[in-house]
């Protein structure tokens, strides 16, 4: 604001406009003087960006968008919409793309195999959230989103900077004013990330792609491991639990005949033994060019049952929006392919 002439608390004005009344258009900003608002019409901009392709899920309980940015490229965020079970309040939340691409490069990941195109800026990542929360207050959500998780397109914590950012400005009292507590982030393993995170004051949730009980599976699985092996990252995990107190998610994708075996899965609680966790089963979310097929359901409840009888806290995900392309970089692939 000073740098446009005007006086600081100017800067205050627009962050409730933006934060806490989630203005769609800077005209609506109507406490700030006419010419101001022409200038940061002309200056700055709302959105993460344009809408370049939508897609439903049958339901009407999940919606992926995918953005394009400034530059030209895209990424994808997603609503998951969660009805009221038992007096709670209905969840809303929304996963949000950290990086263009991914430099990870998981087996059975789409937006892995483009690789990595560069990092999201703070504003492209809050911006994500926003377009989902301004649709849903317009519905009349007094609280549109209660919930972010950071669990689509790339690694959040090789974007920490612009991520702990992100996190903070919606956490902010004074504008959007979501819960520490209600954010999650997910990580392939970056062991160093983990324990930045450990020891930052905001106690958000921790969730690990772990998908593979050793580590020659899951080098092969998510390649990462190779330099933060299993080992490494329990022990950050466990560092992470005595700074926050806060239970590990672990994520474990079943992948048929590779790593949904009894076997593995005894030996996965002997992995996660002592550690205060829980385990998220996710069938594997299939892509067309992938060879990688999901586990049969017979398979997937025979890896549970193993887990509950050995003591570890597991669920079984149920699917979301398996049929728009749901799983991370489907659905920009798709519109890619067809422009090309």
């Amino acid at each position: 604001m000073l740098s446009f002439g005007q006086p600081a608390y100017r800067a205050r004005q627009v962050y409730g406009w933006l934060y806490r009344h989630l203005a769609r258009d800077f005209a609506e900003m109507s406490d700030l003087p006419e010419a101001l608002r022409r200038t940061l019409a002309r200056e700055a901009t709302l959105g993460a960006g344009g809408v370049l392709a939508e897609s439903v899920a049958a339901d009407g309980l999940t919606r992926k968008l995918l953005i394009r940015l400034a530059d030209g490229e895209a990424i994808e965020t997603v609503l998951m919409c969660y009805p009221e079970e038992g007096g709670d309040e209905p969840r809303r939340s929304v996963c949000v793309s950290s990086q263009v691409g991914c430099p990870v490069g998981c087996a059975f990941c789409a937006t892995g195999r483009s690789g990595l195109v560069r990092q999201l800026s703070a504003g492209e990542i809050v911006g994500q959230v926003l377009q989902f929360a301004r649709e849903l207050q317009a519905q009349g959500n007094e609280r549109p989103v209660t919930n972010v998780v950071f669990m689509g397109q790339g690694e959040p914590l090789l974007n920490w900077p612009a991520v702990q950012k992100a996190v903070e400005t919606l956490n902010s009292p004074q504008g959007f004013n979501l819960g520490a507590r209600h954010v999650t982030i997910s990580t392939a393993g970056v062991v160093p990330g983990i324990e930045d995170l450990a020891g930052w004051p905001l106690q958000v949730g921790l969730a690990v792609s772990l998908h593979a009980p050793d580590d020659a599976l899951r080098n092969q699985l998510v390649p990462l491991n190779r330099r933060y092996p299993i080992e490494a990252l329990l022990r950050a995990c466990r560092s992470y639990f005595a700074s926050t107190g806060r239970r590990v998610t672990f994520e474990y994708a079943l992948i048929e005949g590779l790593n949904d075996e009894t076997r593995q899965a005894r030996l996965l609680a002997d992995r996660l033994a002592g550690l205060t966790c829980h385990v998220n089963l996710i069938p594997l979310n299939a892509t067309p060019d992938c060879a990688l097929r999901p586990s049969s359901r017979g398979r997937v409840l025979a890896f549970q049952q193993q887990l509950l009888e050995i003591g570890v806290p597991c669920t079984v995900r149920a699917a979301r929006g398996a049929d728009i392309d749901a799983a991370c970089g489907q659905l920009r692939r798709r519109v890619a392919q067809r422009e090309s």
